[in-house]
Formats: structure tokens, sequence, C-alpha cells
């Protein structure tokens, strides 16, 4: 009789161990996705992209969840996207039609099956069907603090409990630039680079922290592989393997087209005839109006628009919008010229001197007409 209540003890506390309450059991049959895409050849692309993928078996449903939509067909699209008032939207496809259009442009695609509970899992596809909603699934893009990326970063964060703990997956002291330069550099995309840089402030060289690394595709698939405090990934799958757009080595980067420029534009200067004289007068004129209209542009992109980013501009210190006062009197004879040539080969020579120790990574490519500028300001300086 004793072994038969030690048998039924047994039975029971096996029972009792592994009974599982309905709250632990996964009956969701929702499974939730990161998914990466490789960087594409245009500047649109090469930076990457991140989007959310959920399966939901008990509807039969596979979607794929986008955030970095835009509508091309939106009236006034170009001035919006310049002033920084261009809405991205939360858009929804077939998860087939979504890799059919990666596998087209040769782009790769990695899924990372996250690790959620069920209601961690209800929680997000429920916050992404809010979002979906017309009155919802606007936003105001940015492209270092609100983007695709980013979007899929928080919504991670608020939803998984405890809330994951990013590692940093760049180097340390790594500014914002110095990450977009990583890919700019790769895709060879020397002349936006330059673009880049000359628009973009002294905010683009704050220094990240672990979380805002994550606002980069790539970024943010390698910093959920190793969360510090949990595991985040149950499974990684590489749906699309990405093709190999080759090396572009492009000889006409901006330096050595500049470069080019500058060395001729010093060796016209040495004709000392009428038309030389002539010739040098018409190119300042051309020269220093170019430069204002951009320091003009600089201006309007630190005030009259919405991008965080290119506020606290240095680049204004070349590219002065009085340049185009200048150009417009150069001939004319005043002291206060005189003066303002002066300043203006000085505070670029600075600029020169003291190029490692800014508050602003200014390009390179630049060095060669910042050196054209202060040739020709000693030239009209010693001219008055």
């Amino acid at each position: 009789m004793s072994k038969f209540f030690l048998s039924l003890f047994i039975i029971a506390a096996c029972c009792v161990f592994s009974f599982k309450p309905a709250s632990a059991q996964d009956n969701s049959r929702i499974q939730v996705s990161l998914i990466t895409c490789t960087p594409g050849e245009e500047l649109y692309s090469i930076f990457g992209h991140s989007a959310l993928r959920i399966i939901d078996s008990n509807n039969v449903t596979d979607y794929i969840f986008n955030y970095g939509t835009f509508n091309f067909a939106d009236d006034g699209f170009y001035l919006k996207f310049i002033r920084g008032k261009l809405l991205y939207y939360l858009s929804v496809e077939r998860t087939d039609e979504f890799i059919f259009s990666y596998m087209n442009e040769g782009r790769g695609i990695t899924e990372q099956v996250l690790q959620l509970n069920p209601i961690e899992k209800e929680n997000i596809k429920n916050t992404i069907l809010e979002n979906l909603k017309p009155e919802n699934k606007f936003y105001k893009y940015d492209f270092f603090l609100d983007n695709c990326t980013t979007r899929l970063r928080d919504i991670l964060s608020k939803m998984k409990s405890p809330s994951p703990i990013l590692p940093a997956v760049m180097p340390e002291k790594t500014t914002y630039r110095d990450a977009i330069h990583l890919y700019l550099d790769k895709g060879e995309q020397h002349w936006s680079k330059l673009g880049i840089d000359i628009l973009l402030g002294m905010r683009t060289d704050k220094i990240m922290t672990p979380s805002e690394q994550a606002f980069l595709p790539n970024n943010l698939m390698v910093t959920i592989d190793s969360c510090k405090n949990q595991q985040l990934v149950n499974q990684k799958n590489t749906i699309l393997k990405p093709g190999d757009f080759g090396n572009q080595n492009n000889l006409f980067t901006p330096f050595f087209c500049f470069g080019l420029f500058v060395g001729l534009i010093g060796l016209l200067s040495l004709f000392k005839n009428k038309f030389g004289q002539i010739f040098m007068l018409y190119f300042d004129r051309i020269f220093f109006f170019m430069l204002g209209a951009l320091g003009v542009m600089l201006v309007l992109m630190w005030v009259a628009t919405d991008h965080s980013m290119t506020k606290d501009n240095m680049n204004l210190i070349w590219a002065n919008p009085i340049h185009l006062i200048f150009a417009m009197f150069i001939r004319s004879n005043g002291k206060w010229k005189k003066w303002y040539c002066l300043f203006t080969g000085v505070s670029v020579l600075m600029l020169l001197i003291l190029w490692n120790f800014l508050p602003q990574q200014l390009n390179y490519a630049l060095i060669p007409i910042f050196i054209l500028i202060v040739y020709r300001a000693a030239f009209r300086y010693n001219q008055q």
C-alpha cells in the first residue's frame, strides 16, 4: 500500500511542476521579427532600411510594417522635404511583395525573430495597428532622431520587459557624422558626402549614446543581437543575400576636382595683361557671389526649416552671405572692403590652422576652396 501512495505522490508532483498557468503559455500564435535590409546603390538607400514583420497564424496573415514611406505625389513635395516638413507614414504590405521588391534591387534581407512573451507580442501588434490608423500613421521624419529604425527601437524598448539595455556597436566617441561617413565612403558617394557635410552643422558632431547609435538599420540589428540584460533574438534568418554592386573607384572626387580647379585659377592669375585682369575680376565676382548664395541657403536651412542638424553651422564662416554684397561692389573703392577682405582671409585661414580642433568636422575636399578664398581675399586687400 505504501508503494502505491508513493507512486501516486510522484505522479501528482510531476503534474504540479509541469503545469503552466494559461498566462505563461503562448497561445497568441504571433511571430514578430525585425527586418533589416542592406544598403543600395542610390543615396536614398545607402544607409539600409528597417521594418517589422508580423505573422499572425490565427488570422493567416504575414505583413511587413514600414515606417519609412513617403508620397512623391504630395503637394509641394520638394519644398516640404527641403524645409523638413515632409510627413512620412507607416505603411503595410505583404511580405512576399516586400521581398520581391528588394530582390529586384539586389539588396539583402535579414530577419531576427524576436524573443517575446504572448502579452508583449499582442502589445506590439496592437501598437502597430493603432499607428496604422489614418489619424495616427503620419509623423515628421528626422533622419537622425526619428526615422524608420528609431521607431522600431523605441517600440521594442517600450514593449519589452525589462527594457532592453542596448550596447554600443560602434567605437567610443563616434559621432552622427562619423556614422554616416562610413556608409557614404563605402558607397563611393563623395559628392553627396560633401553636400551633406556642408549642410549639417555642429549638432551632427555630437557623440552618440549606445541607444542613439541604433538610428541606423544595421546598428539596430547588431545591438539587438548583443543585448546586455536579456536575449532578444530567438532566431536569425537570411532571407536574401545582397548582390555585388562593385566598386566605382571614381577618380573625379571633390578634392581632386577642386584641387585641379584652384591650380588652374592660380595659373591664370599669373597673367598680368589686360585680359588676365578682366578675367580675374569677373571670376572674383562670380566666385564670391556663389559663396554668398550658398551662405544664404545655409542660413535658411538654420532658421527657416525644421531640420534639427542643419543649425549651428560653421560653414557659414567661409560661405558668408555678406559675400553677395562684396561681389557686387568688388571694383569700387571703400575702406570697409579692405577690412572685409582682411577679415575674410584671416577667418578662413584660421579654419585651416585649427582644422583638427574645430567643434565641427569640415569636409577635407574644401581645403582647396579655402586656400582659394584666402588667396583672392589677400589679392583684393592689396588692390584697395
